[in-house]
């Protein structure tokens, strides 16, 4: 009998993204088989020596920081879904801690490295329709800000050319409203001429479409950024690289939360951390008595 019901918790984490639920389950999955190995045949048995002895054991195993943060993120959800559901009487986890990871951000670009991306030449035996996708992927990615899932969410019916702004849905299923770039509306609107050629009937309402004619997904959108940046990045770098470049420019902290859809300021409070660093940099490089 499965007493962990490991399908039933991850059927429950409806506000978390589709990737973070991959990794709860699989999180959970692996501690499953660790309990059991351990004779801990459910989690009622589960005591908060166990989660100690199971943090020891990855730190053992030379797991990154971050990893094993996530990991015990798992842990306390599922422990605290399974207290409300009676598979649990007590929270194993209460009052255990573990170093928290470093939260490093990717490399913020700078202007010559989002010009080299935007606007860099592609190969000659590149087609035609795949320059202008790209160009209105990379263009939406950074001139928005959003995340690689939401880019990947997107339909036609998201955008409103006309005013220059797009629907997204972001973490949790939240609905908010971007602006778009001028260069993102025309880069769209060439996208939008050949898309018919792209993305099949049966695709419905996606706006980008792979080369096999599915919706965009997340490992496309890497090959994208892949092909195009002179330099090694990564997609989310142009997120990161949006916000701290608003900032940078004299942005209200509570406009780029709300343009980014964190539901906490103090998510996007680190990427203060990441513009007072640039400009400190700035002033250390520039100033004759720095």
């Amino acid at each position: 009998m499965d007493f962990w019901r490991i399908d039933d918790f991850a059927m429950s984490l409806t506000s978390l993204s589709d990737n973070t639920v991959v990794s709860y389950t699989s999180d959970m999955r692996l501690f499953c088989e660790w309990c059991r190995r351990s004779d801990l045949v459910d989690p009622g048995r589960v005591t908060r020596a166990t989660i100690r002895r199971y943090l020891a054991h990855l730190t053992t195993r030379q797991f990154a920081r971050r990893t094993i943060a996530r990991k015990v993120a798992a842990i306390r959800r599922y422990f605290k879904w399974s207290v409300a559901n009676g598979l649990a009487t007590v929270d194993p986890t209460s009052g255990v801690s573990v170093p928290a990871g470093s939260g490093r951000l990717p490399r913020v670009l700078d202007a010559r490295e989002v010009s080299g991306l935007l606007d860099g030449a592609v190969g000659d035996d590149e087609p035609e329709w795949r320059r202008t996708r790209d160009d209105a992927v990379l263009e939406v990615l950074y001139g928005s800000g959003l995340r690689v899932s939401e880019l990947c969410g997107l339909d036609v019916s998201s955008l409103a050319l006309a005013v220059g702004a797009a629907t997204v849905w972001g973490k949790g299923s939240k609905e908010r409203r971007v602006p778009l770039s001028e260069p993102a509306v025309r880069a769209l609107r060439r996208w939008l001429e050949v898309r018919a050629d792209v993305v099949p009937p049966d695709q419905g309402d996606a706006l980008f479409g792979n080369e096999r004619g599915n919706r965009l997904a997340p490992r496309d959108v890497r090959r994208i950024v892949d092909r195009r940046s002179p330099t090694p990045t990564h997609p989310h770098a142009l997120r990161h690289s949006f916000a701290t470049h608003l900032l940078d420019g004299g942005a209200d902290l509570r406009a780029v939360q709300e343009l980014l859809g964190h539901a906490d300021v103090a998510t996007t409070q680190r990427y203060t951390h990441v513009s007072r660093e640039r400009l400190s940099a700035a002033y250390r490089d520039a100033h004759p008595r720095a």
